[in-house]
């Protein structure tokens, strides 16, 4: 009798097939993209390191109970350090998106991946396991679709444990079935909701997928197994967490994929601390600033329109704290409108207290699609948000996105992202040279120069 292959199976097989065939790898411009998403979740960890949420949350994490680096000090088991790391990589909410995932996925990824890595892992290494984890993420994404953010899962949590259990596997040493396992063993770890954002828990989610992925990595080296359509079977991942909509799991698919996600779709890295609901309509204000001298004391009133989903990821009209600015439109913008740009700055309880009654935050609306129009809009393409803005004079200035800048079609300019890094690390003297340095990641003998993110008293490893 002929077996009949799982989704599970597939994403394993297709790893392992592909490295042979030198496919998952990319090629050199797709290895050098992952190169620069680490170096950029490795700003964002070192810049979260003395928020509130991160503090409190190595409050219980048991110092010595293993040698894995802590951003706050100190070492810990594997499970607990990722936990900590990925909640300070996404804290400030300035680490990247990955859409294929509806997931934060490096700020899962990267602490996952450092907190399992030996002394003898290299750049290369590193890499390559970074890549696993992020396929992985784009093929269960793929089969939940967006139905899956839009119902209100948080996929950096639901989809980012899974995904990255393959890669922590895979930098783990484990062969074609145990990563299997891993994927299978996952779906049991897939968590949280949207209704957290704007709390701490939110970026604990990243913490916990990447706790949940260390954990199932080593259970399923160790040889515990899920079932094995844990994916499409019934009441597996897709049926349970389903939204309207969602396309379910197809083998074919993943067996048919060529191209590398990160060469294919990429990641969308952010030059604006705060959530990527409001990033098109801020890149779209840019774009009007580029055209049109714009006074924000003659504007009357603001018109936003956005998908479903980000209109609901942004509730608040009025935010109390930091946490909940960073998921204001209101806020947002009107802090674009004022400084030509959101920065760090704007995030802090003080500024959130002077700044969040700002006229501009007033007189804005946030209105977004219908279902009907969603479920219109062909598969693959996505409806642009829409920005007016009312001048006393009659005036109507618009601007439309599609997609924000960072995105492939929308690259930042030349030293965006090292800016951004240096930023990260306070200017720290060390900052620029480590941002160079791991531009030629692929070439690195061991990962010690990492080290420096942590104090140096411990390698991140």
């Amino acid at each position: 009798m002929t077996q009949v292959e799982t989704v599970a199976g597939a994403m394993a097989r297709w790893f392992f097939h592909a490295h042979e065939a030198g496919r998952f790898a990319a090629g050199p411009q797709g290895r050098r993209a992952a190169a620069e998403a680490i170096a950029d979740v490795l700003g964002c960890l070192y810049a979260g390191r003395g928020d509130v949420t991160v503090q409190r949350t190595a409050s219980v994490v048991p110092q010595g109970s293993g040698s894995a680096a802590l951003i706050t000090g100190g070492a810990a088991d594997a499970a607990f350090a990722a936990m900590l790391n990925a909640t300070a990589a996404h804290v400030l909410d300035f680490d990247d998106n990955f859409l294929p995932g509806m997931s934060h996925a490096s700020a899962v990824i990267l602490p996952a991946l450092l907190a399992v890595a030996g002394p003898k892992t290299r750049g290369p290494d590193l890499i390559d396991a970074y890549l696993v984890a992020l396929q992985a993420q784009a093929f269960v994404g793929a089969g939940l679709g967006g139905a899956h953010y839009t119902a209100g899962w948080h996929g950096t949590s639901t989809v980012g444990s899974v995904g990255t259990a393959a890669g922590v596997a895979w930098l783990l040493g484990a062969d074609e079935e145990a990563l299997r396992r891993s994927l299978t063993l996952a779906c049991s770890f897939a968590c949280g909701t949207k209704g957290q954002f704007g709390t701490p828990a939110k970026p604990f989610h990243a913490g916990l997928a990447a706790r949940n992925a260390v954990e199932a990595a080593r259970l399923a080296i160790a040889g515990l197994d899920g079932h094995a359509q844990a994916f499409e079977g019934p009441q597996g991942l897709a049926e349970m967490f389903r939204g309207e909509g969602t396309p379910g799991y197809a083998v074919e698919q993943i067996r048919d994929t060529r191209l590398h996600i990160i060469e294919s779709v990429g990641l969308a890295p952010k030059l604006h601390p705060c959530c990527g609901s409001t990033h098109l309509i801020i890149d779209a204000l840019g774009d009007l600033r580029a055209r049109h001298a714009i006074d924000p004391d003659r504007i009357t009133r603001i018109e936003t329109h956005v998908g479903i989903a980000n209109r609901r990821n942004l509730p608040y009209s009025l935010p109390e704290n930091e946490m909940e600015a960073r998921f204001s439109m209101h806020y947002c913008l009107a802090r674009a409108l004022r400084r030509g740009r959101t920065e760090l700055a704007d995030f802090t309880p003080e500024a959130v207290l002077r700044l969040r009654d700002d006229p501009l935050a007033k007189c804005l609306e946030l209105t977004s699609y219908s279902p009907q129009e969603e479920a219109a809009c062909p598969p693959g393409k996505r409806l642009p948000h829409i920005l007016r803005l009312h001048f006393a004079d009659g005036t109507v200035l618009q601007a439309e996105r599609r997609a924000a800048n960072g995105t492939l079609d929308h690259p930042f300019p030349e030293g965006a992202m090292r800016d951004k890094f240096t930023d990260c690390c306070a200017g720290a003297s060390w900052a620029g040279p480590l941002y160079d340095a791991l531009a030629d990641l692929d070439s690195w003998p061991d990962l010690t120069p990492a080290a420096v993110l942590f104090g140096g008293s411990h390698s991140p490893h």
